[in-house]
């Protein structure tokens, strides 16, 4: 494994080593946006550093966003990363060797502001994974959990790009109507009694494709410039009552929220792993989603989390609440067969598209996602009504079957493996504030 001169970069249980580089837009006052990536626990500002020497991409580098560079494409972008390696290996550099360059383009990352960074153009939310959609399926259908079209196909729904906002943007109780409470015989309109958050791995498109074009499997990777943790908030009172028969539109539309750190796609390389083993009697894959090598490496062991704050528990200085921990690894659907399937129409998906893998979500109780799932007494395997639940115990005895206001939700994910520098996402937090009509 590689080391670097910037000593923090060489922790062991660090999140940003050297062979991370994750991509920022760092927000302070003095200045507009400006791109970086951080290193350790600094903060590498790539547009001054881009005037003091030459860099590859160094146009691009002088945006306020990411999708100028992201449109370069991937083998630029390569070229981008393995400059930026070298500046910063432990051995002699442009950057290593020039102090007072290096004291004006580095700064301490607790000390940078960072903000959204990209425009979100369009955003898509998957539904990846089969634990998760046979969970919540069997809570309202238990005798058919998956819909037929399941295992043949990724499903997923279109969302809303503007209100995809940065961590860690407050997040506001949505108002919207809900079915009729009886005795009452008409729905109901205010604020959402059963808001939720969704455990999501962001994905983030570099160079597209042309509109009318596809994306063969065996090419998709390319078209991923990054990653990052998402959590796609949900009113599930709103949702039950408006999903039939066109799906979710404004228990999801009312706020996203992603992580500001964007992980390089090589730098998840040593991760990947087999997609998730399909049962024998699964159907077939149809040959535009199916490829050797996206079956042996399509998968990605990343181990994601979800921490839950109180109000209560941080006047009682209490730390914050592990509520789940699963892999990314257990999806039934891999990152490449997103891309394919959702360009196989001809869609075109441009530089800085999003892409929601849907809640991650394991075999075990402690890996679902959701809260929706989590306090579920049933499973995929013994399936109750969706009514049969039992609420989280946070440590100061606060019942929780969905948030409530003053709740403050952290998602955070990293990769480790035996001969590998351990990657970070950093976290993606939003806090629950009160509705505009409360």
């Amino acid at each position: 494994m590689d080391s670097s001169w910037i000593p923090s970069a060489n922790d062991p249980d660090g999140d940003f080593p050297i062979s991370n580089l994750p991509f920022c837009v760092v927000q302070n006052t003095e200045s507009d946006p400006q791109i970086g990536v951080v290193i350790g626990d600094q903060v590498l500002n790539l547009a001054r550093l881009a005037e003091a020497i030459t860099l590859p991409c160094a146009d691009d580098l002088k945006h306020s966003s990411l999708n100028s560079l992201m449109g370069q494409g991937e083998q630029k972008n390569l070229v981008l990363r393995a400059e930026l390696t070298r500046l910063l290996e432990d051995r002699p550099s442009r950057l290593r060797d020039q102090p007072e360059l290096y004291s004006r383009v580095l700064r301490p990352l607790k000390e940078c502001q960072l903000g959204m960074p990209v425009q979100v153009g369009d955003f898509t939310d998957f539904y990846s994974s089969l634990y998760h959609a046979t969970n919540v399926g069997a809570m309202f259908r238990p005798d058919q959990p998956l819909l037929p079209n399941y295992k043949h196909l990724p499903i997923g729904y279109h969302g809303r790009a503007s209100s995809v906002v940065a961590s860690p943007s407050p997040i506001r109780r949505p108002c919207g109507q809900t079915a009729p409470k009886p005795p009452n015989e008409f729905p109901s309109f205010g604020p959402s009694e059963r808001l939720d958050y969704e455990l999501e791995l962001g994905i983030l498109m570099g160079q597209g494709n042309e509109w009318g074009q596809s994306i063969a499997l065996n090419e998709a990777w390319s078209h991923v410039f990054g990653f990052c943790l998402l959590n796609d908030w949900s009113a599930r009172d709103i949702q039950k009552w408006e999903y039939q028969p066109l799906g979710p539109f404004l228990a999801k539309s009312f706020a996203t929220s992603i992580s500001p750190l964007v992980v390089p796609a090589a730098a998840l390389e040593p991760f990947r792993t087999r997609r998730f083993e399909r049962d024998a009697e699964d159907p077939s894959l149809l040959s535009y989603l199916e490829d050797p090598q996206d079956a042996s490496a399509g998968g990605l062991d990343i181990q994601m989390e979800v921490y839950l704050t109180s109000e209560k528990m941080r006047q009682a200085e209490l730390e914050p609440f592990k509520v789940s921990h699963g892999s990314y690894a257990d999806m039934y659907w891999t990152v490449g067969q997103l891309v394919t399937h959702h360009a196989s129409n001809g869609c075109n998906l441009r530089p800085g598209d999003l892409l929601g893998s849907g809640t991650v979500s394991g075999r075990e109780r402690i890996s679902r996602g959701c809260l929706l799932e989590r306090n579920w007494r049933g499973d995929f395997e013994n399936p109750v009504s969706g009514s049969q639940r039992t609420p989280l115990e946070l440590p100061t005895g606060e019942k929780r079957d969905f948030l409530e206001d003053g709740d403050e939700v952290t998602l955070t994910a990293y990769c480790e493996k035996d001969g590998a520098a351990r990657i970070g996402f950093g976290s993606c937090v939003g806090k629950i504030v009160g509705s505009s009509s409360s």
